[in-house]
């Protein structure tokens, strides 16, 4: 009988801290999602995406999709930095912005590498009318093949959208950044 009075005690006694701990998690959930959607680097997030009209939420969206914050971030294409730019769209984005002198290096600096994102996202964002499904899918594909998908009526069929995105890898991209860009304007939309 004592022996089952102690298994009780002790099973109350969980249940209790596991109550407990489930509450003070509820309680803190903006804080635990914030530590895992953090705004690092925001002051050149904020400072380049005004510049280039660009939602500083779908900076911080990207950039947690391209590299989850990691500078020194290099891909498989050797696309490189915070935002996972190409010496190619970095060497014409600084081209573009007047920068000088450019080797693909720069894009380690988060500076560089998010004043080009941004500018490179405005871009986008001019070129498809501000749609933000297809600005995302050009991001990860590539405008150019965005464009031709638009065409095909395989993918499109207005030609204003797509219907089918013909890459998984991008079609996954797309809703994962829609997703943090979602959570990010939820967390932090009066914030800045």
């Amino acid at each position: 009988m004592i022996n089952t009075l102690k298994a009780r005690l002790k099973f109350y006694i969980i249940m209790f801290v596991t109550l407990v701990s489930i509450v003070i998690i509820i309680d803190n959930a903006t804080t635990v999602l914030r530590i895992a959607y953090p705004v690092k680097y925001k002051e050149y997030v904020y400072k380049y995406s005004s510049r280039y009209g660009v939602d500083p939420y779908l900076v911080f969206a990207i950039i947690k999709a391209e590299s989850s914050f990691d500078p020194n971030a290099t891909s498989h294409r050797n696309a490189i930095g915070l935002m996972q730019i190409t010496e190619r769209t970095g060497a014409w984005g600084a081209r573009d912005l007047k920068m000088g002198k450019f080797e693909a290096a720069d894009l380690y600096d988060p500076e560089t590498n998010i004043e080009i994102g941004c500018w490179y996202i405005g871009r986008l964002m001019k070129q498809f009318n501000n749609n933000l499904e297809l600005v995302i899918t050009a991001y990860n594909s590539g405008s150019g093949r965005v464009s031709e998908w638009l065409r095909d009526q395989s993918y499109s069929n207005s030609g204003d959208n797509l219907e089918k995105i013909p890459f998984k890898e991008t079609d996954k991209y797309l809703k994962r950044v829609k997703n943090y860009h979602s959570v990010y304007k939820s967390l932090y939309g009066k914030s800045f």
